[in-house]
């Protein structure tokens, strides 16, 4: 069985168990938890995501993929912290989010910053030991023009693909599904021969649209179905994104459906915007489990099927 990158170091695949794909332990901007630190409370933090977490935990939740770049505030000093107090598994990534710094944009090439995302897998992250489990990349609609990728984000996305290529470690994207931008980023990884079977293609469930769902499936990939609840994100409820998964799995295709809420905690935040956040999804990363599949059920969708989805699939996305 392959074994997974994890803050505490690597597992085997198949002890990841009951797995959120697409996750944030907290979201800020490169160097600013460590620049601006009075507007951060590092104790403070780790108590509340912690307790999130384990809260998850105590539901049977056994890991989550943390995707926070670089450029999206990772800290390793909390995710160190977090991480030991947590009763979960985290994986954390290398790439490169959407704030892709000038320095990077202007400066690298993409074999270049492959061998720095390389370094980050093998070796570990800013010189903690800790290595990166995935790779995480972006594609929205402000990095695309006339129907062309923007030459920095094509950067990242061969990057990424490259550091695929060189180490196994999967991809995992982020994408406007409404746009389909999806389509633009499988087309650098096919050019660039990556196993598509190492990707996913994620936030896509902020569509129904099944020809474009159904055309990364085809494709090899596995679905990111990571934006729930929803509503304020894409205007689809979680009752059509449950709807839109029931169909999936009814044609066949739940081996490659993964899903996950993109749950976690901006910082620093106005406190007018403090519980905005919550008030769209109240149950953090518990959502899918105290919802969306007790829904799945009633609408016919099996224990098998679940199992397939939350725990299978992931395992297989990490190579297991």
């Amino acid at each position: 069985m392959a074994t997974v990158n994890t803050v505490l170091g690597p597992v085997d695949a198949g002890d990841l168990g009951f797995t959120l794909m697409h996750e944030h332990v907290r979201e800020s901007s490169a160097g600013v938890p460590y620049t601006f630190f009075d507007l951060f409370d590092h104790e403070e933090d780790v108590e509340e995501r912690v307790a999130a977490l384990n809260e998850a935990a105590a539901e049977g939740v056994g890991a989550i993929v943390d995707v926070t770049t670089m450029d999206l505030g990772r800290d390793m000093r909390l995710l160190k912290d977090v991480a030991a107090e947590a009763n979960l598994h985290i994986v954390i990534c290398t790439g490169v989010w959407l704030d892709i710094p000038r320095a990077i944009a202007n400066g690298t090439t993409p074999d270049r910053l492959a061998g720095s995302f390389v370094r980050e897998i093998e070796e570990g992250i800013e010189g903690t030991g800790i290595r990166a489990g995935v790779i995480k990349v972006a594609t929205d609609v402000g990095n695309v023009e006339d129907g062309k990728l923007a030459p920095s984000n094509e950067l990242i996305l061969r990057a990424a693909a490259r550091a695929c290529n060189r180490t196994g470690m999967p991809i995992s994207t982020h994408t406007s599904s409404i746009a389909q931008t999806g389509n633009l980023q499988m087309a650098v990884f096919e050019e660039e021969g990556v196993d598509m079977g190492r990707v996913c293609i994620g936030h896509s469930n902020d569509t129904d649209d099944m020809d474009y769902l159904l055309g990364i499936v085809s494709r090899g990939c596995f679905l990111g179905m990571d934006h729930f609840p929803g509503g304020a994100r894409g205007g689809l409820s979680w009752e059509e994104r449950t709807q839109v998964i029931k169909k999936l799995v009814d044609l066949g295709h739940a081996s490659q459906v993964t899903m996950s809420h993109d749950y976690g905690s901006w910082k620093p935040i106005l406190p007018e915007n403090a519980g905005r956040r919550s008030e769209n999804n109240p149950d953090g990363y518990s959502f899918i489990s105290r919802r969306v599949l007790p829904r799945l059920r009633e609408l016919g969708v099996s224990d098998d099927a679940i199992t397939t989805m939350m725990v299978d699939a992931p395992r297989r996305f990490f190579g297991g």
